[in-house]
């Protein structure tokens, strides 16, 4: 029974590392092309 939960437990966790890590990325991106991230949306970048 604990086996079942523990996996759930770890691919909720996964899942939560992985979208900080993508937003994490994304306000790199945008900071780099010059822009800032307001509500998850790149403002004010150039291209």
């Amino acid at each position: 029974m604990f086996r079942p939960v523990r996996t759930l437990v770890l691919m909720a966790i996964v899942f939560l590392v992985g979208l900080f890590y993508e937003r994490n990325q994304h306000q790199e991106r945008c900071t780099a092309a010059g822009g800032t991230v307001q509500n998850g949306l790149c403002r004010g970048e150039t291209e």
